[in-house]
């Protein structure tokens, strides 16, 4: 059995995009085509909330039609066969909760979420939101926005994200840089409090912290080492 107690995993694009999602800028500073000032800050909505509603209209639609691959579906067996597991994704899909993740901190937020400007609730989306688009709650027209966390907003949950990397004994970065913070600084606070370090990532990782570095596509790596360094079971 694996010789570590407590869990915790960070997954980034990398793992989306081995179910062909792509989540992440490329070189040139563009998200998808469109620069981040245009659909991904708050004054981006403000000035124009039509259009980051297309934009996130055609990711929610793209990532329903992605399928789990074998890399979330080994973290949710993991998790099923552990005492103490977290999983930290910097993703906004639901692919991970599709496998069967459950004790999950989606810490920018989820493609399939609305919230209200007015009233603050979120709600689940089940369909294309709109500038017409009414809350559920109050009843605000034209107060929904996507439930994710845009450029110059807190990533959400971060008090129990650091609980739960002080309390580790193995971190693991799946698909991530690991150098843009606040989730570069992850892997220093899991190895200050002693935990074992490890990164899976295809392109490995500038971040000179870790423990270990395996380099290789999420859907490979990620059973290999789960299944294989730590003897969980498939």
């Amino acid at each position: 059995m694996c010789q570590y107690q407590k869990l915790v995993v960070l997954t980034g694009a990398g793992i989306s995009a081995d179910s062909g999602l792509a989540t992440f800028r490329d070189g040139g500073g563009l998200w998808e085509n469109h620069r981040i000032e245009e659909v991904a800050t708050p004054e981006a909505f403000d000035r124009n909330p039509a259009l980051v509603h297309r934009f996130y209209n055609a990711r929610r639609e793209a990532a329903a039609q992605a399928e789990p691959n074998a890399a979330h579906q080994c973290l949710a067996a993991v998790e099923q066969q552990s005492k103490d597991f977290v999983l930290i994704s910097q993703n906004v899909d639901n692919l991970h909760q599709r496998a069967g993740s459950k004790n999950l901190l989606s810490m920018h937020g989820q493609l399939n979420e609305c919230r209200c400007i007015q009233c603050h609730s979120i709600n689940e989306i089940h369909q294309d939101l709109t500038v017409e688009s009414v809350c559920p709650n109050c009843q605000s027209p034209g107060s929904l926005r996507p439930n994710i966390v845009w450029f110059g907003e807190m990533p959400l949950h971060m008090d129990e994200i650091m609980a739960q990397l002080m309390g580790c004994d193995l971190f693991v970065a799946i698909g991530t840089s690991g150098t843009v913070y606040p989730a570069a600084g992850f892997v220093e606070i899991a190895k200050s409090h002693q935990a074992h370090t490890v990164m899976l990532n295809l392109d490995g990782t500038d971040n000179t912290m870790f423990d270990e570095v395996i380099t290789g596509q999420a859907f490979e790596v990620v059973p290999a080492y789960f299944y294989d360094e730590l003897d969980f079971k498939r």
